[in-house]
């Protein structure tokens, strides 16, 4: 007896009739470098940890969401102590500049930058984490001005120009009487060196070893936070995280991820997972989406879901209305969802934002708008 036939019939002679070809996927991948299927991917996200206005227990669900996150960085607690030394310093009249040594995680020790005011502490602090830019010369030294040599200050005012007014925004806060801190993400500075296209082999060999590279900017970020704390000069009960770019989102992800922060800064970083993973964002280019991409996390919590964890603190967040990464409405619909958070903390006063006219830039008036707006949150204007 004969097998029964399915599908289309080969012939004596081997051949195929076209004509009869099973109904069968025949492309799996867009121009973008989306799978084919990436709408239904889309359709099946539910944020199952986000808040609702269901949520009766605002701790709990707060203390859920973050272990979800730590568990999904694939880190380990790391209480390594950070033995700070100081290797060079200089004048700068308003502040002290140092540069200084500690043990960042239990694996790297690093080099900051620390500015600290002149006179009397304990003073307010900020840790200033740098941005993306496919620039990896510099890391530290966008944010606050380097002494150790013309090239690197060269670079560095370059990207102060293109992006701040000229100004270095650590030095502009060190001058209002902040101490601040920046230190390189793994792959800048003086932690590199590292390529657009390296960051991709990068991500894969963190896989390969069992950890995450986003996960690790995660850890390294709320340590650098937790080592400005224990520094004698600061007021630990006034310390800020703030960051421009990528920056923002490690400002916020580090206030979400750690109480030690108690107010926070994120210029032009904020928007919902779907709206940034359409044709043409820069979320696709898979470069800097792996620093920021932790494995499984979206099924659980979108960005600003994460964001949300950082109340009741206060918390500041700016777009630009012609910032083609974050599309305004993107912004909106995520300080929306973000706003039910702050309120339903009785704290919806505490949640600022603000849309600027130009583009992906954290300018001098935005500057100083938002250190005029954190001086007010520490009690200080």
């Amino acid at each position: 007896m004969e097998p029964e036939k399915r599908g289309a019939s080969v012939g004596d002679d081997c051949s195929f009739d076209l004509d009869q070809m099973p109904d069968v996927q025949m492309t799996g991948v867009t121009g973008d470098h989306l799978p084919v299927f990436s709408e239904r991917l889309k359709q099946r996200l539910t944020y199952s940890m986000a808040w609702t206005p269901e949520v009766s227990d605002l701790e709990d669900w707060k203390a859920r969401a973050r272990a979800k996150i730590w568990e999904l960085t694939w880190q380990t607690p790391d209480r390594t102590g950070f033995d700070p030394e100081i290797v060079d310093e200089i004048d700068r009249g308003d502040f002290i500049a140092r540069k200084i040594a500690f043990n960042l995680t239990r694996d790297s020790r690093v080099i900051g930058l620390l500015l600290l005011p002149q006179g009397k502490g304990p003073f307010p602090a900020t840790v200033f984490y740098h941005d993306h830019g496919s620039k990896f010369d510099i890391g530290k030294e966008k944010l606050i001005s380097p002494w150790d040599g013309p090239d690197k200050l060269h670079s560095a005012q370059g990207w102060a120009d293109r992006h701040f007014s000229g100004r270095f925004p650590g030095d502009e806060l060190a001058r209002r009487g902040y101490v601040v801190l920046a230190v390189d993400a793994l792959g800048w500075g003086d932690r590199g060196p590292l390529t657009y296209d390296g960051q991709q082999a990068l991500a894969a060999n963190f896989a390969n070893m069992g950890s995450s590279l986003a996960g690790l900017m995660a850890l390294e970020d709320t340590r650098a936070a937790e080592f400005l704390a224990s520094m004698p000069e600061v007021n630990k009960q006034q310390i800020a995280s703030a960051g421009f770019s990528m920056g923002a989102f490690r400002a916020w992800q580090a206030a979400a991820l750690t109480d030690t922060i108690t107010a926070t800064v994120a210029v032009n970083w904020m928007a919902t997972a779907k709206s940034l993973m359409v044709p043409g964002n820069n979320q696709l280019r898979g470069g800097s989406a792996w620093h920021m991409a932790h494995p499984g996390l979206i099924q659980f919590l979108d960005y600003p879901d994460v964001a949300s964890l950082v109340a009741p603190r206060p918390m500041l967040v700016f777009a630009g209305r012609e910032d083609r990464l974050f599309p305004v409405s993107s912004v909106t619909e995520a300080l929306q969802k973000m706003g039910g958070v702050w309120a339903a903390w009785q704290r919806a006063d505490c949640l600022d934002s603000k849309i600027w006219p130009g583009a992906h830039v954290f300018e001098a008036e935005q500057q100083d708008y938002a250190f005029d707006w954190l001086d007010r949150q520490f009690s200080r204007s």
